[in-house]
């Protein structure tokens, strides 16, 4: 080996150590704290066999089976309670790569199962296969934005078996695409930001910013996790690097994005179970950059929006809007749809209707929204390292305490424990040990990225 290959290979290990110290203090702090939360689960397992008998589960007068994909996430962990709560039987599913996730353990889930990844062609053979073999009834996924495609793809093999919660292709397409869901809303009546197709970079270049009241930001339209949080503001400084900026991006013909008017502002996130059009669920929250605390808040305005929208396009699935009430007339702008499920959705940890929401065909009575004795639901190592790494600041300590004695972990539930002790020392573990074994950065991006696969 040469000495620039030698001393490429030692820069590599150097790159390398620093995150390699991290992983193993990680670790090294899980074991630590993993005496305390034996003891915890041990006292709950103890308190849930004493008192759940007592506690009469609700029987449902038509049990079903049903299954629920994305079993790493906590939102999937969430519903399976939800539905077990119920009377009803939870199938969960994950991918093969994560295998190890500490929601299999839960008692909600009934029975586990892993399949390939949503792209891989044996993807809807392998679910059919399940649904068939375990009798389901509903098909819940719980997919991220790559895979929302595929699970609304795979309806056309499993609607002659069972229903499935999620909007057709046609439909995700629409409303996935953030020039194509402005369009729609717009002629709706509804409130967005101005929003203009951009299929090259000239188009923004020669395009009149000097007749705006607002500024604008430019998003690519197909999912891109690279580029999703970068907020430049159009016009840049000069024109010269309003062009170099525009022209830095992959935008065509074959990869349009959309430039939209950028709108100072309380931003708020939502998610919303729509049946035929009538939103059966429904909840909104603030948002933030790092969102991993949810908080329901009253918002009639948002909600009638997406009553409108989910009314006038007879919505089937799950959606959740990001909307922006703007600081200088004081009303709200929807900004995009993700038609996929939103971790908000554990708000719910304590309501006895989720389940009614997702199969009743017919409309509730009531949107069912988070109890008033509902507490805003958090993750307590995020909120345990935030805590750590703001000792400097007596202010915002104060309100990580605050935050953990006030809300509801996530994951940890009194009457199922094991998923809490699973996920923090054997999931995270193993998946800290694979990055030993091959090292990889710990940026905030992303951490962002690996909580939310995780949330």
């Amino acid at each position: 080996m040469g000495s620039a290959g030698f001393d490429r290979e030692i820069m590599m290990e150097d790159s390398r150590l620093p995150t390699r110290i991290k992983t193993t203090a990680t670790l090294l702090l899980l074991l630590l704290v993993f005496p305390l939360n034996l003891l915890l689960t041990t006292i709950a397992i103890l308190r849930a066999a004493i008192f759940t008998p007592i506690r009469s589960r609700q029987i449902a007068a038509q049990p079903q089976t049903i299954l629920i994909s994305g079993g790493k996430m906590t939102k999937a962990l969430q519903l399976a309670r939800s539905f077990h709560s119920a009377g009803h039987r939870v199938i969960l599913v994950e991918t093969h790569k994560y295998w190890l996730t500490g929601h299999r353990y839960s008692r909600s889930i009934d029975r586990f199962y892993t399949v390939p990844d949503p792209r891989a062609e044996d993807y809807e053979s392998a679910l059919l296969e399940i649904v068939i073999r375990e009798g389901v009834d509903v098909y819940v996924p719980v997919c991220s934005p790559v895979a929302s495609y595929y699970d609304a793809k795979v309806q056309t093999v499993l609607s002659p078996y069972c229903q499935v919660m999620h909007v057709d292709v046609e439909m995700l397409q629409r409303l996935d695409d953030k020039y194509e869901f402005a369009t729609d809303a717009q002629a709706l009546g509804l409130r967005v930001p101005k929003s203009f197709k951009i299929t090259h970079p000239q188009q923004v270049i020669d395009f009149d910013f000097s007749t705006e009241q607002r500024q604008y930001i430019i998003k690519s339209i197909a999912y891109d996790s690279v580029r999703r949080l970068d907020l430049t503001k159009l016009p840049c400084a000069t024109p010269a690097e309003t062009a170099t900026f525009v022209k830095s991006l992959p935008i065509s013909d074959c990869n349009p994005w959309v430039m939209q008017e950028f709108i100072p502002g309380q931003e708020y996130c939502t998610h919303s179970t729509v049946r035929n059009g009538n939103v059966q669920l429904h909840c909104c929250c603030e948002s933030s950059a790092f969102q991993v605390n949810y908080e329901h808040v009253d918002r009639s305005d948002i909600e009638e929006w997406i009553r409108t929208f989910a009314g006038s396009l007879k919505l089937t699935g799950q959606v959740s809007l990001d909307f922006m009430q703007a600081d200088d007339d004081g009303k709200v702008y929807a900004i995009e749809c993700n038609p996929r499920t939103h971790s908000a959705i554990t708000m719910f940890y304590n309501h006895p209707d989720v389940a009614a929401a997702y199969l009743n065909l017919a409309p509730l009575d009531r949107t069912v929204q988070p109890l008033p004795t509902s507490r805003p639901t958090y993750w307590l190592y995020h909120e345990i390292w935030r805590l750590v790494t703001h000792l400097s600041s007596p202010q915002l300590t104060w309100q990580r305490l605050q935050t953990i004695v006030q809300g509801k972990d996530a994951i940890f539930d009194w009457d199922d424990p094991l998923p809490f002790l699973m996920v923090h020392h054997w999931q995270i573990p193993l998946l800290l040990l694979g990055n030993l074994r091959n090292p990889k950065p710990w940026i905030r991006k992303e951490a962002k990225k690996a909580l939310a696969k995780l949330t």
